[in-house]
């Protein structure tokens, strides 16, 4: 039996799964060229557009990969609330937090493509992404909060 406190317990989990959630945006994110039809429609500005949106997509790509992974090496870390760690858990929190708002404020339901898929797709990503700011805020507001 563990000693261990359950909000601890729960942020010990809920890092791990984090974590994870990262590498599942990315198997949504390699579907997003051909299922939005990128060829088609990239084609049709210039290619210096074309490029800047192939590169500020990889540095989204790349983004995501080094928060999964941070999240999964500097685990025990970002529990303890190190300085460093404390400084990506906000990084990690604003990031999220802005993308939803993006989501909420920018996009427009009539911006995606028509079809369930792409309705139950946004929803699926949305959620998750809210749920990632969410903890992230948490964990944060844990850190700052907690008696050491």
């Amino acid at each position: 039996m563990t000693t261990q406190p359950l909000a601890s317990r729960f942020f010990d989990i809920a890092l791990w799964i984090a974590g994870l959630g990262h590498f599942v945006i990315l198997i949504a994110s390699l579907q997003v060229p051909i299922q939005l039809d990128w060829k088609h429609d990239l084609a049709q500005i210039r290619p210096l557009n074309r490029k800047l949106l192939w590169v500020q997509g990889a540095f989204t790509v790349l983004t995501i990969i080094a928060f999964g992974t941070l999240i999964l090496v500097l685990h025990r870390e970002l529990l303890r609330g190190d300085r460093a760690a404390m400084g990506l858990i906000a990084f990690i929190a604003v990031y999220w937090s802005a993308r939803v708002g993006v989501d909420a404020v920018y996009f427009s339901h009539a911006d995606w493509p028509p079809g369930r898929r792409f309705i139950v797709g946004h929803v699926l990503l949305t959620s998750l992404f809210t749920a990632l700011a969410s903890f992230f805020i948490a964990l944060l507001l844990w850190n700052l909060l907690r008696p050491t």
